[in-house]
């Protein structure tokens, strides 16, 4: 009988360690924001506007459009090969500037343009972010296959 009790104490407490965990995970399920390039936007049918992900890649020379009296901006993030205008109003990071790599939190709007809500540069000469760097290689391999 004490053996009947161990096991199902062993059980009951394996299912609710089970329960505990499916419920972390499917909490922050909510709270991931992935990491896409835009050429993967391009490609991603399921970023339909609204969806919250988080875009990188290189501020595209001479994109960059400040509005007069205004904290608005907008520029073009680029992998080299595929391009995505991106709108931001806010202050601007100390190191973001045309030609450096720039990760921008946000979503797409109705005409496909991604309204940022938070912009990360890059913060020495040497750094990328891994994901950025992965994507720009991705997109040069693609542009030779072209």
């Amino acid at each position: 009988m004490k053996k009947r009790q161990r096991l199902y104490f062993i059980l009951f407490i394996l299912v609710c360690l089970s329960a505990a965990v499916g419920l972390s995970l499917y909490a922050l399920k909510e709270n991931i924001s992935y990491f896409y390039s835009p050429m993967e936007v391009k490609q991603h049918p399921a970023l339909s506007a609204g969806h919250r992900f988080r875009l990188g890649g290189l501020v595209k020379k001479g994109s960059l459009e400040k509005r007069n009296n205004s904290l608005s901006i907008s520029f073009i993030v680029t992998d080299e090969v595929n391009d995505l205008r991106v709108e931001y109003t806010g202050i601007l990071p100390d190191l973001f500037r045309e030609g450096q790599g720039v990760v921008a939190t946000g979503s797409l709007n109705n005409q496909g343009v991604f309204v940022a809500t938070e912009l990360l540069a890059k913060h020495d000469e040497k750094y990328m972010p891994p994901e950025v760097a992965k994507s720009l290689e991705k997109a040069a391999k693609e542009k030779k296959r072209k």
